[in-house]
């Protein structure tokens, strides 16, 4: 039971659809305007820097929530005896549903963000010091590139490399690359967009609401 609470909480954590709601607040649906995607980088792009950072930090704080906080208290508050429950697998399945529900929100119809923040709020509970390599790369990538969706790309490929240089453990390591497997999948439209040279530099004139 308490696998599948922790699954269950950190599911509908994620699954705030955090940029449809801000847009919503301001008279848009963030879905029919830009690339119609719900996260970060779309919100900054249509509604501006406030907004897209406000999203940004709240899809982040998602994934760290679940696995740093929600995680370790379901078996408290369905009162389990300290053992009873491995603590690192319960912060992998928080984990693992958190993004999931990012990425796939029962409130839409199952079609969410990317899940590159969120990941990035996991990233940073479970290892620290993997999450600053990983965002060392994206900043670098975006800065060389001005393409949010290499910088993402980019950290997804090194996510596991850097999970196993400094954490050491094989399950992080394939939680990590299962993370960063999925936010690539994810991008596949902007791969091909990338090939045929029409992808969206970051800073670019926003796109018109639809």
């Amino acid at each position: 039971m308490v696998y599948i609470a922790v699954v269950a909480g950190a599911y509908l954590l994620g699954s705030i659809p955090t940029g449809y709601l801000t847009g919503k607040a301001r008279g848009v649906d963030i879905r029919a305007a830009g690339s119609g995607n719900i996260g970060a980088t779309n919100t900054f792009r249509v509604m501006g820097k406030s907004a897209g950072i406000f999203v940004l930090a709240v899809d982040c704080l998602k994934g760290f929530v679940a696995v740093k906080f929600l995680a370790p208290a379901v078996p408290v508050w369905l009162g389990l005896a300290r053992g009873e429950a491995r603590a690192d697998w319960l912060s992998l399945c928080a984990a693992a549903a958190v993004v999931m529900g990012h990425n796939y929100t029962c409130w839409l119809r199952f079609k969410g963000g990317k899940g590159v923040a969120t990941s990035c709020g996991v990233l940073l509970a479970l290892a620290p010091a993997a999450a600053a390599i990983v965002l060392s790369v994206w900043g670098i990538v975006l800065l060389a590139s001005r393409y949010v969706s290499l910088a993402s790309i980019s950290a997804a490929f090194v996510l596991p490399v850097a999970a196993w240089l400094t954490q050491g453990s094989s399950v992080i390591t394939a939680a990590a690359t299962g993370l960063g497997a999925l936010a690539i999948a994810k991008h596949r439209s902007n791969i091909q967009r990338l090939l045929a040279g029409t992808e969206n530099r970051f800073g670019a004139k926003k796109d018109p609401v639809k």
